[in-house]
């Protein structure tokens, strides 16, 4: 489909019969499919009466002749937009309630008593880290399959025999005749 230059028509490449003087056929705008701003100008994507899909042409406001198609598609697009902008809202409206239910939980989470508060009895030492400056015992408790991070000086003063557990577990001992036959020989 050629450009169109004049409003509401569309050139056509007939070749006239001799007789007849050459004259633009007149298109009609089925329906504004899109709208869009092209260098400071509104175009309007158009499905043309008579035409197919593939014949769609982007078209100058200017160049239309078609006020009422204009203002049906301006009141629908307003609509969509409207409901767009509406689903919108909701769906940030769900994720922020979903985002309170985690946030309150996890309040509840941190609220609840840890390590020894539990009021429950040490079973064995898991582990030990000092990466938060403090020397923590990853504590396993009798009866359930939960374990806390408890300050090593509070596991040292309430469950010392599972402290020296846990040490008595990673010593190692090393052979010190060696070091005895190596200090006999300085002695001489």
């Amino acid at each position: 489909m050629g450009e169109s230059d004049t409003m509401g028509k569309k050139g056509k490449d007939n070749t006239p019969d001799v007789d007849e003087p050459e004259e633009e056929e007149e298109y009609s705008v089925e329906k504004i499919l899109d709208k869009r701003v092209r260098n400071g100008r509104v175009e309007y994507y158009l499905k043309w009466k008579g035409y197919g899909d593939e014949d769609n042409t982007w078209e100058p406001e200017s160049h239309l002749d078609c006020p009422e198609l204009i203002a049906e598609f301006e009141e629908k697009k307003k609509k969509d937009d409207a409901k767009k902008k509406e689903e919108k809202k909701r769906k940030s409206q769900v994720a922020d309630d979903a985002s309170k239910r985690k946030t309150k939980k996890a309040v509840e989470e941190d609220s609840r008593p840890r390590g020894f508060e539990r009021g429950l009895e040490a079973e064995r030492i898991i582990g030990a880290t000092d990466s938060s400056g403090e020397l923590m015992f990853l504590m396993k408790w009798r009866g359930t399959d939960e374990a806390d991070l408890v300050p090593a000086r509070q596991a040292n003063v309430r469950c010392p025999q599972v402290v020296i557990k846990f040490y008595e577990e990673r010593l190692t001992w090393h052979s010190s005749t060696n070091d005895e036959e190596e200090g006999n020989h300085e002695a001489d």
